[in-house]
């Protein structure tokens, strides 16, 4: 019998060694790279797609934020590139009693709790909140619409505050914290 996908992700997460310590890299800026990463989460490098998904994983293994400015890194080069909004997309999340994880487009396994927090941005057009998940080193991830609406399932609905004026919200438990998913 397969295993339950809450136990496959928590097992990668807990088996995964991190990344590179980009975050203590700082060498000479080298220039503009012509890669972008997109709102979808296609990688594009010179107007083509990259289509090989471990270059992309190998791509944003080496990702580096800086402000509002995002960078390719090694020990000796640094090369900017363009991000449309976030440079990650979390495409699924499993939950278990009280505690959610979420997987993003490159393989990265989060749980939901204060060091990975859900927080609400506007995005589209007309602008909505949505929820972004912090990945690592203020490297940010967008939900896929489909992981949303999975998340609404599971949140906890809460009436106004101080009614007539505030909104219902509703709330994610995960790690014994909670986290304001949207009000309506």
């Amino acid at each position: 019998m397969a295993e339950p996908l809450f136990q496959q992700l928590q097992k990668l997460h807990d088996e995964f060694r991190g990344h590179p310590p980009v975050a203590t890299w700082n060498p000479d800026f080298c220039g503009d790279m012509d890669l972008e990463i997109c709102a979808d989460g296609r990688w594009i490098h010179e107007g083509s797609e990259i289509k090989r998904q471990p270059l992309v994983n190998l791509f944003a293994s080496i990702l580096k934020r800086e402000g509002d400015e995002y960078f390719l890194v090694t020990p000796v080069e640094k090369w900017r590139i363009r991000v449309e909004d976030a440079p990650f997309l979390i495409t699924q999340a499993a939950r278990e009693g009280e505690q959610i994880l979420f997987t993003t487009n490159t393989g990265d396994v989060v749980p939901l709790d204060s060091a990975h927090p859900l927080v609400l941005k506007p995005y589209g057009s007309p602008p909505q909140p949505v929820p972004y998940i912090e990945i690592r080193d203020g490297l940010e991830a967008r939900t896929a619409r489909e992981v949303y609406y999975e998340l609404i399932d599971w949140a906890d609905p809460r009436p106004p505050v101080e009614p007539p004026n505030r909104l219902c919200q509703m709330w994610l438990k995960s790690r014994g914290e909670e986290f304001l998913l949207g009000e309506y």
